[in-house]
């Protein structure tokens, strides 16, 4: 198999890195030591060898990376700026690492009546460890019908994208294809029920076909002024 330039970097240092200490670089140290403009990049370039079968996160730690692979250092190709390796005989075990992953910022989201969202803005650094498996986005929360939850009008909601749920979860469900709201999901015959978790609010009931889900609540953000 091939890599670019910069995943054959990228695994280099991890190697390194891994055999100094035993534990596994930060995304800023690989973001510094590649010369990248922010840890996005990073983190494309970790999932991309992930995919590919280079590198592994272990599981149940936060961003904690094992190399599956070793590259051959030095058997760098002149065409297509790519490089070669063999299997590597046996990983090596690496530790969590305190990492910031920026996730894409949607806009708002109402916890109470439903409003618009999923407009691109900005990126939110997140800890890592608030994250698991999967692919994320936040939505900044307006509104108070989830302060029963624990759920504050300013808290960014870190969601998992799913397009499934449980009764029960709160969910981001996307109502006629425009308006989101975060509520709890759950069935109620052939209709959906979302509800609030908070009194002064009544639930909403929508035909199934007119409700999407668009991810699970996975963790939150607060902010302190």
């Amino acid at each position: 198999m091939m890599l670019t330039r910069k995943q054959h970097e990228l695994i280099c240092f991890i190697e390194d890195r891994l055999a100094e200490t035993g534990i596994s670089p930060s995304f800023e140290e690989m973001k510094e030591a590649l010369g990248l403009k922010s840890k996005s990049g990073v983190h494309r370039l970790i999932s991309a060898l992930e995919e590919r079968g280079f590198l592994r996160r272990l599981p149940n730690r936060a961003r904690a990376l094992e190399v599956v692979r070793n590259p051959e250092r030095g058997a760098k190709t002149a065409q297509d700026n790519v490089v070669a390796f063999p299997p590597r005989a046996a990983p090596r075990p690496a530790f969590v690492a305190n990492d910031i992953i920026e996730l894409p910022l949607h806009g708002r989201i109402a916890a109470g009546v439903p409003i618009e969202a999923f407009e691109d803005s900005a990126q939110l650094a997140v800890p890592a460890a608030l994250l698991g498996q999967g692919d994320h986005y936040a939505l900044e929360v307006s509104g108070d019908s989830m302060i029963e939850a624990g759920i504050l009008d300013g808290d960014y909601a870190l969601v998992q994208r799913a397009e499934t749920a449980r009764d029960g979860e709160i969910v981001v469900a996307l109502v006629d294809g425009q308006d989101a709201t975060l509520k709890y999901f759950r069935r109620d015959g052939r209709n959906v029920r979302l509800d609030p978790a908070n009194g002064a609010y009544e639930p909403q009931i929508y035909e199934a076909h007119r409700v999407m889900v668009q991810g699970r609540l996975a963790g939150l953000l607060r902010r302190y002024h």
